[in-house]
């Protein structure tokens, strides 16, 4: 097996070992503690049902947040608990774990998958970074390598991404350092810093391209049509997401090629190094055709609709029977049921039943749980009840109030805990907050949804953060301080083109 395949664990220090370790106790010990305390305080205004949710999403947040237990395990627990506890009848309970989105999940981590075992990530890598463009300049291969991470983590996981591309990273690192010893020109060792948090970095703000990039979006989305009855495309998405990815890697680019200097013009011999590794992986093989079709088709599928009813209109006939006909989740299992019948390697298929079901189930089953607190927290009326409680501790009030409060608090709340719950847990809060204050929750859900996937300054706050920490190249005064510049920046973003783009797209 090819090692750079193989996913990247970092090994925790003694000193993280023990603040997880700490973490874990205290969600153990608080959650019941937690439950306990809300069920038994009298909260006047809410009916019986929203009481018990109250208590129960408490300790479920609480779970989240340190990780005590397995998130995905916490989600079902808490589905479990709702129903026991006589919340709703477990139909209602359970219904959102067979929502549509729940097999957009699923269809596009097959597919995903494929490409990542397949090698078709690789070969676009290593395809860009010998481009004679790119050629020996420090600068145009730290451009080239980011963009190609952020293009990569727009269609499959964040962490496949950096965990690739950080082999790919470790590479050109290598390179660096045996050319320097066998006599070549010194490098500065902040370089290295930078093409590490390219790495991670990069795969982050790149999720927000598409939908499926990263479940955070899913996960927005998800709220935002069962709560708002509000549709967002597959190219509505991303005629807002592509603009804040240009705008968030520019910056990124920006400071890291100021901030993090080769320290020499030119890197004799990179681009030769470069081209022997594409070559390395010899021709196109029947695999990676099929699941280079695979993928084309199901794009293709996803941008339909969307293309349609920016050129028709969304009230036009066709788009109505297209968009209804064929959603996201039906694209994405015809791009992974393709993949079952076109051609792979020695007579198998593109894949194999033993390799999709690999995926990431545990994401696909927090979101049906998380997804299940959300509309229940609707039906029983604690949304409501939250927002109006909640309305009097924002400082600024209105639409740009709410965008500005939504987008800090997801960013916040990502640094602390997984983006996943992030958005879990903030998206309802937004959309309950917005309805109490009678503003359209649209633009600080939508910015909500995006800044979860923000929080670059500790190893903890995403897998992709803790991968490239592992290398030694990165060290935490530096990964916090460029992770800061990285929040700061992506709010403003976030802010700016939701307001302006929204109204445009909707």
């Amino acid at each position: 097996m090819d090692p750079t395949r193989t996913p990247i664990v970092e090994p925790l220090s003694h000193l993280e070992r023990r603040f997880e370790s700490v973490r874990a106790k205290i969600g153990l010990a608080a959650a019941p503690l937690l439950f306990l305390w809300v069920l038994w305080r009298p909260l006047t205004g809410l009916t019986t049902e929203a009481h018990r949710l109250a208590a129960v999403m408490s300790a479920v947040i609480m779970l989240w947040v340190t990780e005590a237990l397995p998130m995905p395990m916490t989600a079902l627990l808490g589905a479990a608990a709702c129903v026991a506890l006589g919340v709703a009848p477990a139909r209602e309970v359970f219904a959102p774990f067979a929502d549509q989105l729940m097999f957009l999940f699923i269809g596009s981590f097959i597919l995903a998958r494929a490409i990542f075992l397949n090698g078709l990530d690789r070969r676009f890598a290593f395809g860009v970074l010998s481009l004679k463009w790119v050629g020996p300049r420090p600068g145009r291969i730290l451009f080239a390598f980011g963009a190609v991470t952020a293009f990569i983590s727009a269609w499959i996981s964040n962490t496949a991404t950096t965990a690739m591309m950080f082999a790919i990273g470790m590479s050109i690192i290598g390179f660096l350092v045996e050319n320097e010893q066998h006599g070549g020109s010194p490098f500065n060792r902040r370089y290295a810093t930078g093409l590490m948090l390219m790495t991670s970095f990069a795969a982050s703000i790149g999720g927000l391209a598409t939908p499926v990039g990263t479940p955070p979006n899913l996960i927005g989305l998800g709220y935002i049509r069962e709560q708002l009855h509000v549709e967002y495309s597959f190219f509505s998405w991303s005629l807002i997401g592509v603009p804040v990815v240009l705008c968030l890697f520019a910056i990124l680019f920006s400071y890291l090629y100021w901030l993090c200097p080769a320290g020499v013009r030119r890197i004799e011999g990179s681009d030769e190094m470069l081209a022997r590794q594409k070559a390395s992986l010899g021709p196109w093989t029947t695999a990676q055709r099929s699941t280079l079709a695979a993928f084309g088709v199901t794009v293709v599928l996803w941008l339909t609709p969307g293309i349609i009813g920016f050129a028709a209109g969304e009230d036009s006939p066709a788009y109505q029977a297209v968009s209804r006909r064929m959603p996201e989740a039906f694209a994405a299992l015809v791009g992974a049921g393709l993949l079952f019948l076109l051609p792979g390697q020695q007579g198998r298929k593109a894949i194999t039943w033993d390799e999709a079901a690999h995926i990431d189930w545990g994401v696909v089953l927090l979101y049906g749980g998380g997804f299940a607190f959300g509309i229940l927290a609707n039906k029983t009326g604690l949304a409501e009840a939250a927002g109006q409680a909640l309305i009097a501790w924002l400082p600024m009030r209105g639409g740009f109030g709410l965008v500005v409060a939504a987008t800090i608090v997801a960013t916040v709340v990502s640094e602390a805990t997984s983006n996943t719950a992030s958005a879990n847990i903030v998206v309802p809060v937004v959309i309950a907050l917005s309805q109490a204050a009678h503003v359209d929750p649209l633009e600080p859900a939508l910015a909500a949804t995006m800044a979860s996937s923000l929080g670059f300054m500790l190893p903890v706050s995403t897998p992709c953060n803790a991968i490239v920490y592992g290398s030694g190249y990165v060290p935490l005064t530096r990964m916090i301080r460029y992770g800061l510049l990285l929040d700061l920046g992506g709010i403003v973003v976030i802010i700016t083109l939701v307001r302006v783009l929204v109204p445009l797209v909707r």
